[in-house]
């Protein structure tokens, strides 16, 4: 017999997991203002391994369109350089021998559109996802009633697991409404 209960956690635990994801990614995306998170993805050679930016310097956000870094080792200026330009941030670093810097530029009217767009497909990503857990926990929810389960447990459950996709895909609206004015603001 289909534990109801958990049915629905489970069903609540992969949105949640669909909406964290948004947020990552939405957090990598460039709005024109200083955010260490889109240094996530640079890997840096240091003593002949790959390693993740922040494990070989302090990264700090001084003012809004730029981003310092500062070495641990300085030693390490060269590697933390060609990990950016290997990586997709897009930004040519400058250094003064202790600190690189990037500077972000404006973006312009159209790349801020773009960004805008970019957001919206990796929300409807999101969005389809929650629905699919939707769709998934219905159907369990079917073959439980076949199985034995009550059709008012079964009804119960469906409005309930209605209101946990609508909780979801209202926060991926709120969070993709967010990023969309931040990008937007000049």
């Amino acid at each position: 017999m289909l534990d109801v209960k958990s049915t629905l956690k489970d069903a609540e635990e992969r949105m949640e997991m669909a909406a964290l994801y948004l947020e990552e990614s939405l957090a990598r995306i460039r709005a024109g203002r200083a955010n260490v998170a889109i240094l996530d993805s640079v890997r840096v050679n240091s003593y002949g391994s790959m390693v993740p930016l922040n494990q070989v310097a302090t990264v700090s956000v001084p003012d809004a369109r730029t981003i310092a870094i500062r070495p641990w080792d300085k030693k390490a200026i060269k590697d933390i350089e060609k990990g950016i330009m290997d990586s997709d941030v897009g930004i040519t670093p400058e250094n003064n021998g202790e600190v690189i810097r990037l500077n972000l530029p404006q973006p312009t009217e159209e790349r801020r559109k773009d960004l805008v767009k970019q957001c919206n497909k990796i929300g409807e990503k999101t969005k389809v996802e929650v629905r699919n857990v939707r769709g998934e926990i219905k159907e369990l929810l079917k073959k439980a009633v076949k199985d034995g389960l009550s059709e008012d447990n079964e009804k119960d459950a469906e409005q309930e697991l209605q209101k946990i996709h609508d909780k979801y895909i209202k926060k991926t609206d709120d969070l993709l409404e967010a990023k969309q004015k931040e990008i937007m603001t000049v």
